[in-house]
Formats: C-alpha cells, structure tokens, sequence
C-alpha cells in the first residue's frame, strides 16, 4: 500500500486536540473522516505528536497508507474540500517509502509559543496567544531560558499525568524574541514531555515580570518537584511548528517517540 506524508495546518480552538476522542471533535478524526470520504475505506492516521485542545499547528506531519496511488496536488486538494469548513488544512500531501513513520522517524521537533504583552485587549490574535498585562523583560526571559537548554530531568516541568517513563530530556533551543508587543518563544527537542513547554514558559514569564531570577529557575529545574514550577500557560499560544526528519539515505537511526501526549 502506497504511504503518504501529510503535513498540516490547523487552528486548535474548538478542537479537543490532534488525538480521536468521544468528547469532542479532533484533528485525527476529520482526517480520517475525509480520507474515508474519497478512498472509500478506512485510513488511520499517525501524527508527529499529540497536541490538546486550543493548540495550533502550522507544521504537523502524519502519514496514512492508501489503497492505491494518488497525484500528491489531487490528494491534497481532495481532502482540503472534505474538511472544509473546519479550520484545517492539508499544505502538502506527498509519498514516501514505507519505512517513513511520522511519529518514530522524527528525530526534532520545534514548537513556538507567543505572549502579546500590552494592556489592550486581543483581538485579531484572540485565541491565538496569551496576553500578559504586566510589563515582561524578555531580555531576561531569554538568558534565564538558557538554564533549560541541554539535558536534565525536567521533572518540576512535567504534568502530574504524563505518561513518559523518564522525566530525561535534551531541550537543544529555548530562544525568547521580542518585536514589539509580541514575545516569541522557540523550543526545539527531539522530544518534549506532556506540559513540558507551556510549563517552562509560564515560568519564563514570572522571570520577565521580575517576579523570579535567572537563579530561581535554575533551582526549580534541580528541584524536579512540580510543585515548584510557575503558571501552566494557556494552551491558546502554543504552536507545533514542524518536524525534523533524517535526509533519505543518511542511514539515522529513527528516533524514540518520546512525544508529548497531551497539551503542551
């Protein structure tokens, strides 16, 4: 059966997340749902990682085996007007080998979170960042951030429920940029646990509104006691922004599926 990667767009308001659930609609199954539609038959899906409801992705990659070749550009558009009018979108359909697995092939991921920082209400970026009142130094935020960037047990930074079976991860980027009343946070991983980011950033966020130093993050990362970690940030300003992947034929190992399983 001929494997498609899928990469995806999709604004997570409304949604109870990337993962089939009863409660809710999902990104997972209006996929499925459209794939069935034109195919006739049942195509699961596999995702690069599970994000929760309110998160939005810009790059998400799944892959799906179909019963017999497509054009890339039909495939595409095919699906796009079966999920119309949802807010989801397929950017690329293409076909890979069938060693490809969008989830256990990938070997980096990256995820930006976005803070507008101004009195005023949101209005075009409602739902889709987190506004903070209180004035924040992002200059701060960022070379706190670099405490974070290597590998430890991120365990004051882990959700209660997460299912990992290590709190070990290498964060190999965690870069604060501000333009204008907009904070960027970037953090790139081969892998992240549940809350892991959200977690981190509302803990940056007590450090650029002074409220925390460089040195009170670094204890509660070596604490490894959720207790310590600052505000969850909300859901609404997270985005999966794409997957690393090794180039054909470099003969990489596939990478561990050590993904987030909820909202991050």
């Amino acid at each position: 059966m001929p494997r498609y990667k899928l990469t995806i767009e999709y604004d997570g308001a409304g949604l109870v997340g990337w993962q089939r659930q009863a409660n809710g609609p999902s990104v997972q199954e209006a996929i499925e749902t459209a794939l069935t539609a034109i195919t006739g038959a049942a195509a699961p899906i596999r995702g690069a990682g599970r994000t929760d409801a309110g998160v939005h992705a810009v790059g998400q990659v799944a892959h799906a085996d179909l019963a017999r070749d497509w054009r890339p550009d039909v495939l595409r558009d095919a699906l796009n007007a079966h999920l119309r009018p949802s807010r989801i979108a397929i950017v690329r359909a293409e076909p890979v080998p069938d060693t490809f697995d969008a989830r256990f092939s990938a070997i980096r991921r990256h995820y930006l979170y976005k803070i507008v920082n101004r009195r005023s209400p949101l209005t075009l970026e409602s739902g889709r960042a987190w506004l903070v009142k209180r004035k924040l130094d992002a200059a701060a935020m960022h070379e706190a951030a670099q405490v974070l960037v290597g590998r430890h047990d991120f365990s004051t930074f882990r959700d209660a429920d997460c299912q990992a079976a290590s709190p070990v991860r290498t964060l190999e980027r965690l870069d604060v940029v501000q333009q204008g009343d907009v904070i960027e946070i970037y953090a790139s991983a081969r892998s992240f646990l549940h809350h892991q980011v959200r977690s981190m950033v509302g803990s940056l966020e007590h450090v650029g509104a002074g409220k925390w130093s460089r040195e009170d993050l670094r204890a509660a990362l070596e604490a490894r006691d959720r207790s310590r970690c600052g505000t969850v940030a909300p859901a609404a300003g997270l985005y999966f922004l794409s997957v690393d992947y090794p180039e054909p034929g470099s003969g990489l190992p596939r990478g561990e599926d050590f993904s987030e399983t909820g909202a991050k």
